[in-house]
């Protein structure tokens, strides 16, 4: 069945558009907590803006883990044997490993220098898992 759902004519391309709108949500709303915590946004609650957006966000990544297994499933082998989708998986592993040393610590209480640089390497760790995510299709 999952091979016929790569040949699909609409539901792979369907998959990989829920895939998409599970990025954008996870990524955005990344983003609006990154930003409050490198000191944008100031007036907003950190609090409040950190239960909204995460969320969301975890919403996006239920969508894009979801959608993406799915995909994975259609083709394993050949993307076992693709550096960019490894690489990806990798960089998946170590933004789980940012995001929980990042709560664990609790720096959403301290927003210091540390929870700065903690949102920088977010930010850097999950667009090379979007560079990743479009170098895997080619």
């Amino acid at each position: 069945m999952l091979s016929e759902l790569r040949a699909h004519v609409w539901a792979y391309p369907a998959l990989e558009v829920v895939h998409i709108v599970g990025i954008a949500l996870l990524l955005g709303n990344l983003m609006a907590l990154e930003i409050r915590v490198w000191g944008g946004a100031a007036a907003l609650p950190v609090k409040a803006l950190a239960r909204l957006s995460l969320g969301i966000a975890l919403a996006g990544f239920a969508l894009a883990a979801a959608s993406g297994l799915l995909m994975f499933a259609t083709e394993p082998a050949e993307l076992l044997a693709n550096r960019s989708f490894v690489l990806k998986m990798g960089l998946l592993t170590a933004a789980a490993c940012n995001a929980a040393w990042f709560h664990g610590r609790g720096s959403l209480d301290k927003l210091d220098l540390v929870a700065r640089v903690q949102m920088w390497v977010s930010t850097a760790i999950w667009l090379g898992v979007v560079v990743c995510g479009r170098w895997i299709a080619y």
